[in-house]
């Protein structure tokens, strides 16, 4: 059998070939410049970096630096930090047929980066709208009193609706608060009567109450001064040392009734 040796390649090693070596790694380099922008990114703490290669989805990375295959890949941030969102003043009618508009804030956050870029085209967008509508439908469902004393009640029940309609974008609501409640002018004055009214009430129990306790109080003086005649000679006699400690020019001196019993039975 006969062995075949091929040549080993011989590359030119003129100046002719070097000079063409170098115009080649030059134009190489400046066509790689440009690209490293585009193909080194840096993703925060706070962030996550979703992937897209080809239109597929790839993954969340992050955080800190990689590269990125150019006119390949593509990524979209997400932000994971917790978002205040001021939810604009709805006007809505509640139960009991009263109109007033409602304002109030949703605390949430992006829980998975890759449903919220996938699932939704907008979710904060998406998010105060949902918080909205969910928002005069509440209140629809609500008496104005309970909107006023279980405000406490009312946030729980927003959390809880909002939340489950966002969980399918991968976003956490983690609370909504009820900011103000504006009152039509003439339910405010009909609220402050009411409560003037109420205030009355109270004030005459209070005092009927203290009439009540004061006779309970005299009928019982009474008994113990029945028993016990010297009690009523000491209260005659505090009375008079109070009418001496007044600066009044005239005095009331009551005669007792036992001091006229000798005169009306010489009489008779």
């Amino acid at each position: 059998m006969t062995n075949i040796q091929i040549p080993d390649p011989e590359y030119p090693s003129g100046t002719g070939s070097k000079i063409i070596r170098a115009l080649l790694l030059g134009f190489s380099t400046i066509l790689v410049i440009p690209l490293l922008p585009f193909s080194v990114r840096i993703v925060a703490e706070y962030e996550r970096g979703v992937i897209f290669r080809l239109g597929r989805l790839v993954g969340a990375k992050g955080p800190g630096l990689f590269v990125l295959l150019p006119f390949v890949d593509r990524m979209v941030k997400v932000d994971l930090r917790t978002i205040t969102l001021d939810v604009p003043a709805q006007e809505a009618i509640t139960r009991d047929n009263v109109t007033l508009k409602v304002n109030a804030v949703i605390y949430f956050r992006a829980l998975d980066p890759q449903l919220a870029v996938v699932r939704i085209l907008d979710y904060v967008r998406a998010t105060s709208q949902i918080a909205q509508t969910t928002l005069r439908s509440v209140l629809g469902q609500s008496d104005l009193d309970e909107l006023l004393s279980q405000r406490e009640q009312i946030n729980q029940k927003l959390q809880q609706i909002i939340d489950e309609q966002t969980e399918p974008w991968g976003v956490k609501v983690s609370a909504v608060e009820v900011k103000d409640v504006e009152l039509p002018n003439s339910m405010q004055r009909a609220m402050a009567a009411q409560a003037e009214a109420e205030r009355e009430r109270r004030a005459k129990i209070i005092a009927a109450d203290g009439e009540f306790q004061a006779s309970d109080r005299l009928r019982e003086a009474a008994e113990i001064m029945a028993r016990e005649p010297m009690t009523l000679q000491l209260r005659y006699l505090q009375t008079l040392r109070e009418i001496g400690a007044t600066n009044n020019t005239t005095v009331v001196f009551p005669v007792p009734i036992d001091l006229l019993e000798v005169f009306m039975k010489d009489d008779g």
